[in-house]
């Protein structure tokens, strides 16, 4: 069905050339939550990226040239994300990063398989429920909780990938962190982006460590264009190659990254001990189906593959593809949908290893045909309400949490020669994570995303702290089948909490209105957390406000800056498309 639609794409055309013309600048630092944590900028207008034999698309051309050196080895597509993140860790590090945590899911093409690896952070085995408290009671201040080492779960990406690569992994392992040693010795330039997000940070500076590394020393930032080098970071990569994830787990490294935690300004409560009884895990996908299309993705205690689900199948009753694509009918129905999705994942996600998860019940197919029928295509319908898809779960458990959820974070997909293909989010929180740099690393800010308050109206929520327990996350690195179970595409985003709206959007883009995936990828951007609807600025979006209000909407308008990178497999070809907002590339051979 998805390639009948092809052959509509030049009646779409002009419609769609205006809805994604976003013009992006970098933007300041509004506060702690805001989506301007890392900067974003509008790259020129193109086509999508075509190849035959295999693709990288993600959000660093240095990092994608790297996972494709690998992929031109005969390295499979976990080899690739290897080598990708660790050149992330040193060109992108605001984003992601060994200091950090991901989820990635993969595509086995030889028995058909799919597979999710778990690698998001933990907290500490001394976290209690009295973790946020200050010395008089009272919760700490929001930078408290996300600068510092008591922001810093210990962190997963590593040894996720160490997992993976011994199960899918065709190249040794000490062979995938070459170009990211070399980099980090050698050096290499600053982007504009990595620029503005250290120019905006109120934080970065008063940390000694960070400072001495992203800033002159006359205190200004480092310039675009700067030659910059890590040394520590290649002693750190090398000793990984030579030692694998023990090296980072079980060594100096470890032990390193807890001394920082404890010495810190902001103290935090990891040990070594902690790093180095990480664990990894594998666990199996959440899927779906979308119309005639299956999407698969990431489990609890990620909340975007249940999210990303649940907000196609709110709109599967809605014939979008017949809508002109983001006008006003399509944008009203998709942030209903949204708002929806968004209050039953916060109300009832969180680390299914400590708590019990309706993971199936919240995607089921007649939950969420009732769930729809609360949409009027017509009408905002206000304030929605988390729905009860086990009868009388809703009242044991706590008032949907506000939460916090950071939108420094970084997006790859990969499919390799044999067509695998995996999809991979990996985040240090917000911009710079806990802004503590440790061996070359950033390390993450992830504690800061479990609930501050444990308990709420005498109710424990499913996403508080405990010792060991991983937080609740929005990252949703997505896989999508056809109708006859092949590959289709590979997408995934940055952005907090947004995230879900980003891979929804753009698969909407894909499945429903024929798009390519770079067309898909700079769409502009409806979102609704179960409050305002949110605009991106900028972008033909505007243009609808006032008809919004008119059917009930609250409308905000801002900058809203996303970094999707998507891989789609159409005639025997790949087409890679790379988020305009960003400085990402999708390239192959």
């Amino acid at each position: 069905m998805l390639f009948d639609r092809w052959s509509r794409w030049a009646l779409l055309t002009c419609s769609l050339t205006v809805a994604a013309g976003v013009t992006l600048t970098s933007a300041p630092r509004a506060d702690a939550q805001s989506l301007e944590d890392e900067a974003g900028f509008q790259t020129e207008d193109r086509a999508p990226s075509v190849a035959t034999r295999h693709m990288v698309a993600a959000s660093t051309p240095v990092a994608a040239e790297a996972g494709l050196a690998v992929l031109r080895k005969g390295g499979s597509a976990v080899d690739a994300a290897v080598a990708i993140e660790s050149m992330l860790t040193l060109t992108e590090p605001q984003s992601s990063g060994f200091g950090g945590g991901a989820f990635f899911v993969y595509f086995d093409k030889a028995t058909g398989q799919i597979t999710t690896y778990d690698g998001r952070e933990m907290a500490p085995s001394a976290a209690g429920e009295d973790y946020y408290l200050g010395p008089d009671g009272k919760l700490l201040p929001n930078d408290a909780r996300t600068t510092g080492g008591r922001s810093v779960g210990v962190p997963g990406s590593l040894r996720a990938l160490e997992l993976a690569q011994q199960a899918h992994g065709k190249l040794a392992w000490r062979d995938l962190f070459g170009d990211a040693i070399d980099r980090a010795e050698n050096g290499f330039p600053v982007s504009p982006r990595m620029h503005a997000s250290i120019a905006s940070d109120r934080h970065l500076a008063k940390f000694d460590a960070a400072r001495a590394y992203f800033y002159e020393p006359d205190g200004s930032p480092l310039a675009a264009g700067r030659t910059l080098r890590n040394p520590a970071l290649a002693s750190t990569l090398r000793a990984i190659a030579i030692g694998g994830a023990d090296a980072f787990y079980k060594g100096e490294i470890g032990a390193d990254v807890a001394r920082a935690v404890q010495s810190s300004p902001n103290p935090g409560k990891v040990t070594a001990a902690d790093v180095a009884n990480y664990v990894a895990k594998e666990r199996p996908a959440v899927c779906g189906l979308y119309r005639v299309y299956r999407v698969c993705g990431m489990g609890p205690p990620s909340s975007g593959a249940i999210g990303t689900i649940a907000t196609l199948k709110l709109l599967e009753p809605f014939d979008l593809a017949h809508k002109p694509p983001l006008g006003i009918d399509s944008v009203h129905l998709i942030a209903e949908a949204e708002k929806l999705a968004h209050v039953d994942r916060i109300r009832y996600v969180g680390d299914a290893d400590y708590g019990d998860v309706p993971t199936e019940a919240l995607i089921a197919p007649d939950y969420l045909a009732a769930r729809a029928k609360l949409i009027d295509p017509a009408r905002d319908m206000g304030a929605a309400r988390p729905g009860d898809p086990v009868h009388k779960r809703a009242d044991g458990r706590a008032p949907a949490d506000a939460g916090d959820e950071a939108p420094g974070t970084a997006h790859f997909s990969v499919v390799d020669d044999q067509g695998n293909v995996l999809a991979m989010t990996a985040s240090v929180g917000y911009a710079f994570g806990s802004r503590l740099f440790v061996r070359g690393m950033i390390l993450n800010d992830h504690i800061s995303d479990f609930t501050p308050v444990p308990v709420q109206d005498g109710v424990k929520n499913i996403n508080r702290i405990e010792p060991g327990k991983r937080p609740r996350s929005s990252m949703s690195p997505t896989l999508v089948f056809d109708d006859h179970g092949a590959f289709l595409a590979s997408a995934g985003s940055p952005g907090g909490y947004f995230i879900v709206g980003f891979v929804a959007e753009a698969l909407v883009g894909m499945l429903d209105w024929g798009m390519d995936p770079q067309r898909a990828a700079g769409l502009p951007h409806v979102i609704n957390l179960n409050g305002d609807t949110r605009l991106e600025r900028g972008t033909s979006l505007e243009g609808l406000a006032d008809g919004l209000r008119a059917r009930g909407h609250t409308v905000r308008i801002g900058p809203i800056n996303s970094g999707l990178q998507i891989i789609m497999a159409r005639d025997g070809k790949l087409l890679g498309g790379a988020d305009p907002r960003r400085e990402g590339v999708a390239i192959g051979d």
